[in-house]
């Protein structure tokens, strides 16, 4: 009776026997990937991270700042209808984290906030999606920079900002428009009527179709035309000044302005060639690495950059540093002697050029030098100032050459605006990882 069955059971497989060790039939046994297997596994996004980990000191550092100019632009309230908006914080919060992990893009982040476990640890379970990113981070630009001036403030209350050495440089940056979208005059002429007609044809087809959702794509048409009429109308409205700076008038007739980025220039850039790009300036405290000022301009020159950074400096920290570091990009006689009086009493260290036919020292004063002029000529031939120049590239170069390698390399936005707001945003993030280190 034991040996009966209530089912017929298969004949037993024989054991296989051992091979021995140095076998040439013996199978490796090794753990394999069981992606199909439901697990429980209950955890928090706060267990994600550890408690060192850097996204936890960005958003330290971002809850220190004031944001209730982000906060106060919010239309939705307690008490009314619609729908909560995302909390500026943690927007904030990605953008500079991002930046600092060289994410430049949109898209990229919002793909970051679903898939990376850092930046699902910023957004706590909110979702976000890019329009609300780019909007934020083009929209915020008086905002963006006034937390820049914060960033240094709390530096300069802790001891580790003086500002008594300054050192500035600019680095051209691709601008979001290509070479072929520069058109001249006749050919913008041209464009702008295309475009408007477009715009006419597409609000007759809005008005005359009935069903919603062919509609709604219609007036998302409507929008994308009206917006490329209004980027021909701008290329138009900056073409004189693009010709004022020709000198020759069949240079004039050949001046050329984007129809897609009308704020870019084609400039010369580091490596030899012309390309549309922007002028990204960064002034950096020698002592310390913080940014301390940030500008952006579509001129191809750094000439003429130096004063109007000396003031950002004082409008924003109430302080003039005593002493900028330059390269010889920025020497103008005139803005040496500006700087040199009243109200900035401020010493110009940059390189003097030397004449290719003279024999004269560049460091010996020339007759028609002013005082301050014959003072910088001087101070420049001595060993002090040399060893004080050295700063320069020391400083702000190595910055510039942390913002490359964090992604600054193109702008991913048009216009001069939303230019300046995300090179402030590199600022910040360059301001935090600064903080971090200088606190350890």
């Amino acid at each position: 009776m034991a040996n009966l069955t209530l089912f017929e059971l298969p004949n037993p497989r024989p054991k296989p026997k051992r091979e021995a060790a140095t076998g040439a039939a013996s199978v490796p046994r090794v753990r394999k990937a069981e992606r199909r297997q439901v697990r429980l596994l209950p955890t928090s996004l706060d267990a994600l991270l550890s408690d060192d980990h850097q996204a936890r000191a960005v958003w330290s550092y971002v809850e220190q700042l004031e944001l209730d100019e982000f906060y106060g632009s919010i239309g939705s309230v307690e008490g009314r209808a619609g729908r909560p908006s995302t909390d500026p914080k943690i927007l904030l919060t990605l953008w500079v984290y991002a930046t600092i992990d060289g994410v430049g893009s949109a898209r990229a982040l919002e793909r970051l906030c679903r898939d990376h476990s850092a930046y699902r640890w910023i957004c706590g379970g909110v979702g976000v999606v890019h329009s609300t990113l780019s909007t934020f981070r083009t929209e915020s630009l008086e905002a963006f920079d006034r937390l820049l001036t914060q960033s240094v403030a709390l530096l300069q209350h802790q001891g580790l900002v003086d500002l008594q050495r300054v050192a500035q440089d600019g680095m051209r940056v691709r601008a979001s428009a290509g070479a072929a979208s520069f058109r001249r005059r006749e050919s913008l002429e041209q464009c702008l009527a295309d475009a408007e007609e477009q715009v006419e044809k597409l609000r007759r087809e809005v008005a005359a179709d009935p069903s919603a959702t062919a509609k709604r794509r219609q007036e998302r048409k409507e929008r994308a035309a009206r917006r490329r009429a209004e980027r021909v109308k701008e290329a138009l409205k900056q073409l004189p000044e693009i010709e004022a700076k020709k000198k020759t008038e069949e240079k004039r007739k050949k001046a050329r302005a984007s129809t897609t980025d009308p704020d870019a220039r084609v400039m010369k850039m580091g490596d030899g060639g012309y390309r549309p790009a922007l002028n990204v300036q960064f002034a950096v405290d020698t002592d310390s690495q913080v940014i301390v000022g940030v500008d952006v301009s579509n001129k191809g020159s750094d000439l003429g950059e130096l004063p109007p950074m000396v003031e950002q400096i004082h409008e924003r920290h109430g302080v003039t540093p005593p002493e900028v570091l330059v390269d010889g990009g920025y020497v103008r006689r005139k803005d040496i002697d500006t700087l040199a009086a009243e109200p900035h009493n401020c010493t110009v260290y940059a390189p003097v050029p030397k004449h290719k036919k003279s024999k004269i020292s560049p460091y010996e004063p020339r007759p028609k030098d002013t005082p301050a002029v014959s003072a910088w000529r001087v101070r420049m031939g001595t060993d002090e100032a040399k060893e004080i120049y050295k700063e320069r590239a020391a400083t702000v170069e190595c910055v510039n050459a942390i913002a490359r390698n964090r992604g600054l390399l193109r702008f991913l936005v048009r216009g001069l605006q939303a230019a300046k707001s995300v090179a402030l945003i590199y600022a910040l993030a360059h301001n935090v990882a600064r903080t971090i280190a200088l606190a350890v």
